[in-house]
């Protein structure tokens, strides 16, 4: 593999590295924003398979986030690998806050009483074990906040896509100019030579 590690890291140095990038929090933010950019598509389907990514991190049905976020991407016409790097807005630092949100938002639409938060040691467990009081008011209120991070997601991306591949377009088209303005300069020299040969002789 090219630019692959001779020595392939063990699993924890791996998962280290997704709870907490080596080059820092912003440097992979910025990889990943150039990452989605140069993807191979429109900018509709980059920014709709991103969105859609983004969006399933918003609900509580961890571990098929990834799987929900490339359906939901291919029915939209959406980008399924831009869907998946969608998926990182959900991490370990993101997911408590994320699913604190979603449980108070889907209490207050199911008229549930208000003095009720989450336990301070949630696990999956305890959230499927608890159906009804945990994981269906996350489940209902994921849904407008899916929805919502969804539109939020998909417009940035959506124009920041469409502003690198104009200016990408663009300076191909530069390129093309200089070449073919490299080829006429070389053809018409060669014209110029063949004349004066022809004026010699």
């Amino acid at each position: 593999m090219i630019f692959g590690r001779r020595k392939r890291p063990h699993f924890w140095k791996r998962l280290r590295e997704i709870v907490w990038p080596r080059a820092g929090i912003r440097r992979a933010l910025i990889y990943i924003t150039h990452r989605v950019r140069r993807l191979p598509g429109s900018p509709y389907s980059i920014a709709a398979g991103f969105a859609c990514g983004v969006a399933v991190s918003f609900t509580p049905l961890l571990g098929f986030h990834f799987v929900l976020g490339a359906l939901l991407a291919f029915v939209i016409g959406g980008n399924v690998i831009a869907s998946a790097i969608g998926t990182a807005v959900g991490n370990p630092w993101t997911f408590p806050l994320i699913w604190a949100a979603i449980f108070w938002l889907g209490r207050v639409m199911l008229g549930y009483p208000e003095d009720t938060a989450l336990p301070d040691q949630l696990t999956l467990s305890y959230i499927f074990d608890h159906t009804w009081d945990v994981f269906y008011p996350m489940l209902v209120g994921s849904l407008p906040t899916a929805l919502a991070t969804w539109l939020i997601s998909f417009w940035p991306c959506y124009k920041a896509v469409a502003r690198y591949q104009a200016h990408r377009e663009a300076r191909r088209a530069r390129a093309r100019e200089r070449r073919a303005a490299r080829r006429a300069a070389k053809a018409a020299a060669k014209t110029a030579r063949a004349e004066a040969k022809g004026e010699q002789s």
